[in-house]
C-alpha cells in the first residue's frame, strides 16, 4: 500500500499527460500538491520539512533555469548577431550527400550542442538547419531527436549527472553505507563511477547511432525506401561514430561528466567535417530525398518557415565558432584543481539549514555553466559589433523561451525534492523513493536490471528532462 501511495503522484503525472494531454506546466503543480498531502499526511513528515525541501527544490530549479537561460542567450545571441546564418552556410558548403548532412548537424553539432546547452536546444537548433538545408521537417525532427539517445547523459555540461544524479543521491543513508563498505573512497569518486560507467555504456551502443539514423531516413524518407542506401554510408557512420564516442568514453572515465558530450562533440564535429570536405569515407554515388513536390502529407509542416535575414556586417565562420570554444575553455578553467578552487569558494551562496532543519544547498556561482555563458555572451556584443535592437531581441527571445521551461521545473524539482527528503517522519515509514524502490526490487527481484531502462525512459517521459528524471529514479 505505502508503494501504490508513493507512485500515485507520478501515475497522476502519467495520466494527465497522457490520457487528458495536459502541458507539464498544468500537470506539474498538481503532482507538487499531491506529493506534499502525502508526505503530509500518510507519511507524516513535519510540515517545516515539506517547506524546507520544496524551497531546497526551488534553489536547484533556479541553478537548472539559470543554465537553460545563459545557453539559450547565447543561441539567440549567435541567431541575432548573424553567427547562425555562418554556421549553417559552412554546413551546406560541405557535401551534397544528405546522409553526410544528417551525420554531421544532427550526431556531431548536435551532440556538441547537447554538451553546451541540453535542455532540447540540440532539437531546437539542429532540427531547423536540417530544414534549412533542404530535409523534410519531418526527416529533420526524426534525426535530430534519434541523436540524443547517446550524448543527453553528459548534457548541458555534465547537469543530468552533477545536478541530476547527485541532487537524487547526496547525502542519503543507503548512499553512505555503501561508500563505507565497498564503495570509493568519497561521494564525489562515486559520482565519477557512475559518470564513467554511463560513458562506456553508451559509448557501445552510440556508435551505432549515426547508421541507424541515416538508415531511417533511406528507409522512411527516400525515393526507393531502402535499408540498402542508408547502410551504403556504413563507413562514414562508423567513422562519425568513433570520432565521438572514444573521446566521450575517454573523457567520461578519465576526467569528469562535465565534458565527454561538450568536448566529445567538438572533437566529432571537427573530424567529420575535415573528413567530409577531403571526402574521406564517402558513399560512392549521392543520395538525396525526393523532389519536395512528391513529399507525403505528414513530411511537412504547416509553421512558416523562420526569418534568415543576413547579419549588417560579415561573420567569419572562425568569429561564428569563437563563443562556443570560449565556453569550452572557460569551463575547463573554472574546473582546475587547486587554480579555480578559491574563487569558486569564494563566490557560492550557502544555505546550511533551511528553517532550521538538516536540509540546505550551497550553489557555486562561479561553476554553474550559466555563468559563463552569459559572460559569453556579453563578449559577442562587441565581438560581432551588435545592434542595441539585436541585442534587445536575444534577450526578449530568450526570456520568453525560459518561462516555457520555467514552469514545469518550478514546481517539478520541489516534487521530486519532497519525495526525497520524506524519510523523516512520525510514521516509522522509509522515504517514499526508498519504499517505491524496495517493493519493485521485491517483486522483479534478479530481474531488475531488465526494468531499469524502462524505468529511466518513464522518467524521462513524466519529467521532460534527464536531469530531472536521474533526480528521481
Amino acid at each position: 500500500m505505502s508503494a501504490i501511495i508513493a507512485i500515485s503522484p507520478l501515475l497522476v503525472v502519467f495520466g494527465l499527460l497522457v490520457m487528458f494531454r495536459w502541458p507539464a506546466k498544468r500537470t506539474m503543480p498538481v503532482a507538487y500538491v499531491l506529493t506534499a498531502v502525502l508526505a503530509l499526511w500518510y507519511w507524516q513528515v513535519p510540515g517545516v520539512r515539506v517547506a524546507a525541501a520544496s524551497l531546497q527544490g526551488l534553489i536547484i530549479a533556479g541553478e537548472l533555469l539559470y543554465i537553460v537561460f545563459g545557453a539559450l542567450l547565447l543561441l539567440f545571441v549567435l541567431k541575432h548577431s548573424g553567427a547562425v546564418r555562418t554556421i549553417r552556410d559552412g554546413f551546406r558548403s560541405i557535401t551534397p550527400d544528405r546522409r553526410v548532412q544528417a551525420i554531421i548537424v544532427a550526431w556531431t553539432f548536435g551532440a556538441f550542442m547537447e554538451g553546451a546547452a541540453g535542455f532540447g536546444t540540440p532539437a531546437a537548433v539542429a532540427g531547423p538547419l536540417l530544414v534549412i538545408l533542404g530535409f523534410p521537417p519531418m526527416a529533420a525532427v526524426v534525426a535530430a531527436l534519434t541523436i540524443q539517445s547517446t550524448p543527453v547523459s553528459f548534457g548541458a555540461v555534465g547537469t543530468p549527472i552533477l545536478i541530476g544524479v547527485n541532487t537524487g543521491l547526496e547525502n542519503q543513508t543507503i548512499v553512505n553505507e555503501y561508500i563505507a563498505q565497498n564503495g570509493p573512497k568519497t561521494y564525489m569518486l562515486l559520482l565519477h563511477q557512475i559518470g564513467a560507467e554511463v560513458a562506456i555504456l553508451h559509448g557501445i551502443i552510440g556508435t551505432l547511432i549515426p547508421l541507424f539514423v541515416v538508415c531511417l531516413l533511406t528507409r522512411f524518407f527516400g525515393a526507393n525506401r531502402s535499408w540498402r542506401e542508408g547502410l551504403a554510408a556504413w563507413r562514414f557512420a562508423l567513422f562519425a561514430g568513433l570520432a565521438f564516442t572514444v573521446p566521450y568514453v575517454l573523457l567520461g572515465v578519465f576526467v569528469g561528466p562535465e565534458f565527454p558530450t561538450l568536448i566529445g562533440g567538438l572533437i566529432a564535429l571537427g573530424l567529420t567535417v575535415a573528413a567530409a570536405r577531403f571526402g574521406l569515407f564517402q558513399p560512392a554515388e549521392v543520395w538525396d530525398f525526393p523532389p519536395e513536390s512528391v513529399w507525403e502529407p505528414d513530411w511537412r509542416s504547416t509553421l512558416p518557415p523562420t526569418s534568415d535575414k543576413p547579419p549588417a556586417r560579415p561573420i567569419s565562420l572562425m568569429a561564428a565558432w569563437t563563443p562556443y570554444l570560449l565556453v569550452g575553455i572557460l569551463l575547463v578553467l573554472t574546473r582546475l584543481e587547486p587554480t579555480m578552487t578559491h574563487w569558486v569558494n569564494e563566490t557560492a551562496i550557502r544555505i546550511p539549514s533551511i528553517f532550521d532543519t538538516d536540509i540546505g544547498r550551497t550553489v557555486q556561482v562561479l561553476k554553474l555553466p550559466g555563468t559563463i555563458f552569459i559572460i559569453v555572451s556579453l563578449l559577442c556584443i562587441p565581438l560581432y559589433r551588435m545592434r542595441r535592437e539585436n541585442i534587445s531581441a536575444a534577450l526578449g527571445e530568450s526570456g520568453r523561451a525560459l518561462i516555457g521551461a520555467a514552469a514545469a521545473i518550478v514546481f517539478a524539482v520541489p516534487m521530486v525534492r519532497i519525495f526525497i527528503e520524506s524519510g523523516v517522519n512520525y510514521s516509522d515509514l522509509a522515504s517514499m523513493p526508498r519504499v517505491l524502490a524496495d517493493s519493485v526490487a521485491n517483486l522483479a527481484g534478479t530481474a531488475w536490471p531488465a526494468f531499469a531502462a524502462v524505468i529511466g525512459a518513464m522518467g524521462a517521459f513524466v519529467a521532460g528532462s534527464n536531469t530531472i528524471s536521474n533526480m528521481t529514479f
